[in-house]
């Protein structure tokens, strides 16, 4: 804080320790958030390794599949197969708080409760590879959710977790110093207007024993 900014009144000292209080409280809350998201974004990251990890292998398996299906398939038998679909999803978001962040929540539901519609071709001229596929990638679907809900979150978290720390810094580096140093200015100045009076007050003293001695002399003579 520079000096020449300093109104080395008590009325402002006052308000600079006032200020000091709230900041390191602040600083303090703003430590423990930002090590709590951290914790919560660690957590994530390894949850959300994961999730890419089964997601990857589920759809590499349903391509594997598809390909298959479509070697020992003509490719009209294959586009008829799969172009009414007898099941859907609907996808319902919201959100839920963790510290202050507003992290997404994936739910979905199918139309019908029955796992045997998502087939939505008879058996008789499709091959079990293609039933295979289709199952991949009907099993895949929740971790597909959850890594959208996942990587969402991480990326939210990862901005909350960057403007704590720059809130966290400028206290720490910034406010707080600054502050300290203004209560140290303005202590200093009244100490030395203290000292100052004191010595006037001091020296008028002696002024006035000086006087009354003179004037006490005078009677007497």
């Amino acid at each position: 804080m520079a000096r020449t900014q300093v109104n080395p009144t008590r009325m402002e000292l006052t308000r600079l320790k006032r200020k000091l209080v709230t900041a390191v409280k602040g600083h303090r809350l703003l430590k423990d958030k930002r090590d709590e998201l951290m914790r919560e974004f660690l957590d994530l990251v390894r949850e959300n390794m994961e999730l890419r990890k089964r997601v990857e292998q589920g759809i590499t398996d349903a391509n594997r599949n598809f390909v298959v299906a479509k070697a020992g398939m003509s490719e009209e038998i294959l586009r008829t197969a799969l172009m009414a679909p007898k099941q859907e999803v609907y996808l319902k978001q919201s959100s839920k708080n963790v510290m202050s962040v507003d992290i997404p929540v994936f739910d979905f539901t199918t139309r019908t409760a029955d796992t045997n519609d998502i087939y939505s071709y008879g058996f008789a001229f499709t091959s079990g590879d293609l039933d295979q596929a289709v199952k991949s990638l009907s099993d895949v679907l929740p971790d597909m959710m959850r890594l959208a809900e996942v990587e969402k979150s991480c990326r939210l978290m990862a901005s909350e977790i960057e403007k704590t720390r720059r809130r966290v810094n400028a206290l720490e580096h910034v406010i707080i110093p600054e502050t300290q140093e203004g209560i140290r200015y303005i202590t200093m100045k009244l100490d030395e207007n203290e000292r100052s009076t004191q010595v006037r007050l001091m020296k008028v003293k002696d002024m006035m024993l000086e006087e009354a001695h003179k004037y006490s002399e005078k009677q007497n003579s």
